[in-house]
């Protein structure tokens, strides 16, 4: 029997040996804490990600690694989960923010797994820096955006002043055929309307892809002229509310609000059947906030794996900006999307 247990005591050594070279050795963050959300452990990744040592975070609550206002509710979710049971990362996985002991801050992918032992629980969450790879996935937005408005300007300034020649050239044509009671003059002043309505729907898209003007107020111009078009279009209401002017300092935060009101006008009318819209933007205390209200079918929260497209690129063009896009029911009936970001102040020269 005395064998036995000590080939079971070696057994066992040699197993939990094992694990801690795994551990020790994997190129992932790793970090274990238990159901108050002190920190248990820590592996070399993870210290070196977070600038922190082993024994400067254990016994330390691991909202120490996480900026405001995460690092402030996260007591609360622990207890909520453990009041409820619904969990928000657990098991699931998702980005966050992490920060570092210098007070940096970066996204991370987190995971986090929960084991149950014999006086109590323990939480392991896996982390991996995205800076950058969500610096790839920001250049690749901000390079298709351009590629767009050089389309769009191309259309404006090439399509458009051929289609214009073309209108012009029929006009002549129409004019010297109804001199000499040509019975084709008919046709060609229809020739002539028919280009006229092909060089308003080139215009209109060229609008599209390069909506913004390079003022600071060119956001407010341009969800104007997006709510006008979108009645023209689509044959539903559609307002742009603003009571008082909102300045966007960078043109890049001002496209990205743009593509969102966009994205989010398409997904109403498209999804949500809406016949009413309503887009407002307006800055409260620094914060620039973008609205879109609809009366359609509503909002079913969706699962992270089944959410569309759409709004995967409206939460990035939102995280983009370092702001938070929120997406719910508008009451009994309709949606409401909204974009809060807080802009750096704008100086004077």
């Amino acid at each position: 029997m005395k064998a036995e247990r000590q080939l079971a005591a070696a057994a066992l050594g040699d197993s939990e040996e094992r694990i801690r070279g795994i551990v020790n050795t994997a190129v992932e963050g790793i970090i274990t804490i238990d159901e108050r959300g002190v920190v248990q452990s820590m592996n070399p990744a993870a210290e070196k990600l977070f600038g922190w040592s082993a024994e400067e975070m254990i016994g330390k609550n691991v909202s120490t690694l996480m900026p405001s206002p995460y690092r402030e509710g996260h007591d609360g979710y622990l207890k909520n989960y453990e009041h409820t049971g619904k969990a928000k990362i657990i098991g699931i996985g998702r980005e966050v923010v992490g920060q570092r002991k210098d007070g940096s801050v970066f996204p991370m992918d987190l995971s986090v797994g929960e084991g149950r032992l014999a006086n109590g629980k323990l939480f392991t969450g896996i982390v991996r820096d995205i800076t950058e790879r969500k610096r790839m996935e920001k250049d690749i937005l901000e390079i298709s955006d351009r590629e767009q408005q050089r389309i769009g300007q191309d259309l404006h300034d090439d399509l458009c002043q051929s289609l214009a020649g073309i209108e012009l050239m029929s006009e002549l044509l129409q004019e010297k055929l109804a001199a000499t009671s040509n019975p084709e003059s008919v046709q060609a002043a229809r020739i002539a309307e028919h280009v006229q309505r092909a060089i308003e729907q080139t215009r209109m898209v060229a609008r599209g892809l390069s909506p913004l003007e390079t003022e600071a107020t060119g956001l407010m111009a341009a969800l104007g002229e997006l709510a006008a078009n979108t009645e023209r279009l689509f044959h539903v209401r559609c307002w742009f509310v603003s009571e008082q002017p909102v300045n966007i300092a960078e043109s890049a935060a001002a496209t990205h609000l743009y593509r969102i009101a966009q994205e989010a006008i398409n997904n109403a009318i498209k999804h949500g059947k809406a016949t009413e819209i309503t887009i407002s933007l307006k800055e409260d205390d620094g914060q620039i906030i973008l609205s879109i209200t609809d009366n359609g079918a509503g909002f079913s929260p969706p699962q992270k794996t089944n959410e569309g497209m759409g709004l995967r690129i409206m939460k990035y063009r939102a995280g983009v900006i370092g702001g938070t896009l929120d997406v719910k029911a508008a009451g009994t009936q309709g949606t409401v999307v909204t974009c809060a970001f807080r802009q750096a102040p704008l100086t004077g020269i």
